[in-house]
């Protein structure tokens, strides 16, 4: 891959709404990355950026001078605890699959997210859709579960593969090998006789 065809990763602008309508409906169209089911306007886009505006930022690929990806989180949960945490999406071209722009949005979602102060990104995955299993794991999100009959889409239901990236202080603790910072009880050596 020379320079001039390296993904250009930036933050997502009012322009990039019409790119990323039509990136999103090519998702929503095939039926195996969201239980979205109504195609989304570019106006619908413009208005959900500047709605997120600049703590739950999206993030656009471009090659070549053109978007052919995208990714986007938004908040977790409402309470104070899961501030930190950011459930995302990502999308690509149908024609640019396969080639690394996947990946580039998704580290640059994490980087954006880790420098507002987020510690975890989390996503929800259809099991069919082995493509986003596999762009995940290798943009460092492990699998944590799978929600069974999520939800139903076309009179079906789905489950649904969670998986997360920790990111900053929390990646930190858990490369040291303190998990999840739960006190562990400590084993008591057998008593005589027992």
């Amino acid at each position: 891959m020379t320079t001039r065809d390296r993904p250009t990763v930036r933050l997502a602008a009012r322009a990039d709404a019409p790119a990323i309508a039509r990136i999103y409906n090519q998702g929503i169209e095939e039926r195996i990355a969201t239980f979205e089911t109504e195609p989304r306007t570019p106006a619908e886009i413009a208005a959900r950026l500047a709605e997120k505006g600049d703590r739950f930022p999206t993030v656009v690929v471009e090659r070549h001078g053109a978007v052919v990806a995208w990714a986007s989180a938004g908040p977790y949960r409402a309470r104070p605890a899961y501030a930190g945490v950011a459930e995302h999406s990502v999308y690509v071209e149908r024609g640019a699959r396969g080639g690394g722009a996947g990946r580039a949005a998704l580290e640059g979602l994490a980087r954006e997210y880790e420098a507002r102060g987020f510690w975890k990104l989390v996503s929800r995955i259809f099991p069919e859709n082995t493509a986003s299993l596999a762009l995940h794991a290798r943009a460092g999100f492990r699998v944590v579960g799978v929600y069974r009959r999520h939800g139903r889409l076309e009179d079906r239901w789905r489950d649904c593969v969670i998986v997360e990236k920790l990111l900053g202080a929390a990646a930190a603790v858990s490369r040291r090998g303190r998990g999840s910072g739960a006190t562990r009880r400590r084993r008591r050596p057998p008593t005589p006789g027992s």
